[in-house]
């Protein structure tokens, strides 16, 4: 009698253009973190349920986002990690790298160009620029700070598709403009101002700020909440 085994999971396919909530890719994001931490503990295999557990969503919602983009795991078994994590970054589209342009190096700038969690999911910044003539010329964490004028021509030598703001908001639109003539298709915008971009042009916000506002929220209409009051024995 042969033995049966599990079938492998199919390949994840890209999301689609609106198809899937960006709530949804928020949390892939962090599925795979736990992931690529609990490898690096040794850990082989887990189930939706485990997964949940650990980031405070059940094990029902686990099982909904992945169905977003096919499906995966082995019947008495949950996920393998090591294939689970090759799949988000099918999904993510992180499977290979990506070369990012930075305009901006003020103090945020500098401490982002430090920041070794980009290189691990695959992003590199290839290339910094400001529009401080004192600043051009300086190297930070190995880079050559580039003038702004020189964006759009290092942008094609690099084949830079991503670009990232941290510039003050008053310069912010200025700093769009260039990355989005240059060619860039995907901004990560750290300057507390909205940007107008043309529609093929994606943008995500970063505002510290706006975090933080978030943050005092929960913490403020927690205190304020009324004490419970036990049920009457």
């Amino acid at each position: 009698m042969t033995e049966s085994r599990p079938q492998p999971s199919p390949q994840a396919e890209p999301p689609s253009d609106g198809g899937v909530p960006k709530v949804v890719v928020s949390r892939i994001s962090l599925y795979l973190r736990e992931l690529q931490r609990l490898v690096a503990a040794g850990q082989q295999t887990i189930s939706s349920g485990q997964l949940g557990t650990l980031l405070g969503f059940s094990d029902a919602q686990v099982r909904k986002d992945l169905g977003f983009f096919g499906q995966f795991g082995y019947p008495g078994v949950g996920y393998r990690c090591d294939e689970l994590i090759r799949a988000m970054r099918d999904i993510l589209g992180t499977n290979h790298s990506w070369n990012v342009a930075m305009v901006g190096v003020g103090n945020l700038g500098q401490a982002l160009l430090g920041y070794r969690g980009f290189g691990r999911q695959n992003f590199s910044i290839a290339a910094a620029f400001d529009a401080d003539s004192a600043k051009v010329g300086q190297v930070v964490q190995g880079l050559t700070i580039q003038h702004v004028d020189d964006l759009a021509a290092t942008v094609k030598a690099k084949d830079i598709r991503l670009g990232m703001i941290v510039v003050p908001a008053a310069r912010a639109q200025e700093a769009a403009d260039r990355l989005v003539a240059a060619g860039i298709e995907g901004i990560v915008n750290f300057a507390p101002v909205t940007l107008v971009l043309p529609p093929h042009v994606q943008n995500i916000g970063v505002d510290l700020a706006i975090e933080l506002e978030q943050l005092s929220f929960a913490v403020t209409n927690k205190l304020l909440k009324p004490p419970a009051v036990p049920p009457p024995g």
